[in-house]
């Protein structure tokens, strides 16, 4: 394992893509549900408990060898909302070209080949951790934690919120995410003799209905 390749990963400044995503928070901004620091750590907690522990699952499972297209199944079935798998495949292909440039490996290369519109980007993710010699609980961090920065940054340039109230709200949040982790990989662990159904399912119904609406918007600043 290494933490570098850890820090490369988890990096916000890699190029995945994932700027260019709000996460939810841009609908929950126009809808009144995010209007500073305490309603925006609400947000995150709640999507962290959902979508975020999911995608930990999926992207430890995936790092921990489990069959690419097992697992994209399961992230489809775990995805209601055609906007938000349309949005998940886009960034699964920003990220296979990243990962690809940058720890090149046969796996990556014969999940590009099956996936050439892109998988689900925490399948990719946990592959692309595997890549780079990193283990499962490295995965699910990189999850978990992208899971609740990226709405936290979006939300810095929606409501122009102070950039230190959003790291703090972030580092209140972290034993959750320690947590979240922890879980995430004890589900991933008991895939090879349960099968995908071990991985948690935790649904978000308003942010799958405002991934929806959100699709929508004539003018957005961010793409989901």
């Amino acid at each position: 394992m290494s933490g570098a390749a850890l820090l490369v990963l988890a990096d916000g400044r890699f190029p995945a893509g994932g700027h260019a995503h709000s996460g939810g928070a841009e609908a929950a901004v126009k809808a009144g549900r995010i209007t500073g620091a305490a309603s925006l750590e609400d947000f995150c907690r709640g999507r962290l408990h959902t979508s975020g522990r999911v995608a930990a699952a999926l992207a430890a499972a995936a790092a921990l060898g489990v069959g690419p297209s097992l697992l994209d199944e399961a992230a489809d079935a775990r995805t209601p909302s055609p906007a938000l798998r349309a949005v998940a495949r886009r960034l699964g292909r920003q990220l296979m070209r990243a990962a690809r440039a940058t720890w090149p490996s046969d796996e990556l290369d014969a999940m590009a080949g099956q996936f050439p519109k892109g998988a689900h980007q925490p399948v990719v993710l946990g592959l692309a951790a595997r890549s780079a010699g990193l283990g499962a609980a490295d995965a699910a961090y990189c999850a978990a934690y992208e899971s609740v920065s990226g709405p936290a940054t979006a939300t810095v340039r929606l409501l122009s919120l102070d950039p230190f109230e959003a790291t703090a709200v972030l580092a209140r949040l972290a034993p959750e995410v320690d947590r979240v982790v922890d879980l995430a990989v004890e589900a991933a662990g008991r895939v090879a003799e349960e099968g995908v159904d071990a991985l948690p399912a935790g649904s978000a119904p308003v942010l799958e209905i405002s991934a929806e609406a959100h699709a929508g918007w004539p003018v957005r600043l961010f793409a989901s």
